[in-house]
């Protein structure tokens, strides 16, 4: 059995007091000694500092590659300006989710971020392009997210250009003679920034930003709870390869401009279902749920219509206890059309518990605009 990978911040995880888990199959931090919770509440009041080296970084060349990539993923990338980045997906061939990434206009090539889980899955869908001209070049670059409140005045200390930068802009910096790619985006609902460094400089960065007594280390397990109360969905759980955008209410990604009507409408996988489910209204969708008491409900949960009999009519996609809205939450897939109002049990150990429809997210995001 092969080995977890481990990422160049790994001995800096562990002198930190980290308790690393399996994920991906990659060897990560779950916690410090602060906790989960703490860690959770630190990144909302001040700055948190991620180690997501195990995303997949990729770079895309060639003639009209935004068009090119357009073919795979139902986004406008060729309206997407130099400077800024965009959320898409893979479409599978039956209009299911393969996997989310974010892609940035770099100016004369496109660069990518997708999921640890997928990369290499990722990769060899990518390389369907090299018939279009296309180079597909992996990047063996470290990743850093710094999340938070304080994240940009930490991070202006070190780049000062970065205090410029709006909700999704990607721009490169140099700090000590290496080239950083920083977007101003991030997983957990607050302001923050995502930086690309290369390998030889990553433990330098990180210990640089850890100096200042506004950032702490975070785990996976936080990086869980603030993206769950932040509303966002995660790969293998929201959505998969049997969910198309519209069930995972995620058709916000895909513009009118590649919908039915639109002047680059369809052209990739899975586009007769997604369009039609799209112009139509799916029959499920992802909603918020805040269950009754403290007990949370997590995923893999039924979900009922009545408080005895019957069958179930969803299940929790992702759910467990938000410390800043201080009270258990979920996402759960559940037929579409459902009013706030409606009635629902989660079944809990035999016991149907209410639950209540909630508006998404559970924490109002803090981008800066």
């Amino acid at each position: 059995m092969a080995e977890n990978r481990r990422t160049t911040l790994y001995d800096l995880h562990l002198a930190r007091g980290a308790k690393m888990v399996p994920f991906a199959g990659w060897d990560m931090p779950v916690q410090y000694p602060m906790g989960v919770l703490n860690e959770h509440l630190h990144t909302r009041a001040k700055a948190g500092l991620f180690d997501v080296s195990h995303m997949g970084q990729v770079i895309l060349r060639g003639p009209e590659v935004a068009v090119a990539l357009e073919s795979l993923i139902p986004a406008d990338l060729a309206g997407l300006k130099p400077g800024r980045q965009r959320y898409g997906l893979f479409t599978a061939e039956n209009g299911g989710v393969l996997d989310d990434l974010m892609i940035a206009n770099k100016g004369d090539h496109l660069y990518l971020v997708v999921n640890a889980a997928n990369a290499e899955a990722d990769l060899a869908h990518l390389r369907q392009l090299e018939g279009k001209g296309i180079s597909v070049e992996p990047q063996d670059r470290a990743l850093l997210a710094l999340q938070g409140p304080e994240a940009a005045a930490v991070l202006a200390r070190l780049i000062p250009g970065v205090a410029e930068m709006t909700f999704m802009d990607s721009r490169d910096f140099d700090w000590q003679g290496v080239d950083l790619w920083i977007s101003r985006s991030g997983y957990t609902g607050e302001d923050g920034f995502e930086i690309s460094v290369p390998q030889a400089r990553a433990v330098a960065l990180a210990e640089a930003l850890l100096a200042n007594e506004a950032v702490a280390p975070i785990g996976l397990g936080a990086r869980d709870s603030l993206r769950l109360e932040a509303g966002m969905p995660l790969y293998g759980h929201e959505m998969d390869e049997m969910t198309s955008p519209a069930q995972a209410s995620l058709g916000w990604s895909i513009p009118k401009i590649r919908r039915l009507g639109g002047a680059r409408a369809g052209g990739f996988p899975g586009a007769e279902r997604v369009l039609a489910e799209l112009a139509a209204g799916a029959t499920r969708a992802r909603y918020g749920l805040r269950p009754e008491g403290r007990a949370p409900i997590r995923e893999g949960v039924e979900i009922f219509a009545e408080e005895t009999g019957g069958t179930a009519i969803g299940r929790v996609r992702s759910g467990g206890f938000g410390p800043s809205v201080g009270a258990p939450i979920a996402m759960a897939d559940l037929p579409a059309g459902l009013s706030p109002d409606t009635p629902l049990w989660a079944e809990l150990r035999g016991r149907r518990l209410p639950v209540a429809i909630t508006p998404l997210p559970f924490h109002t995001p803090a981008y800066k605009r």
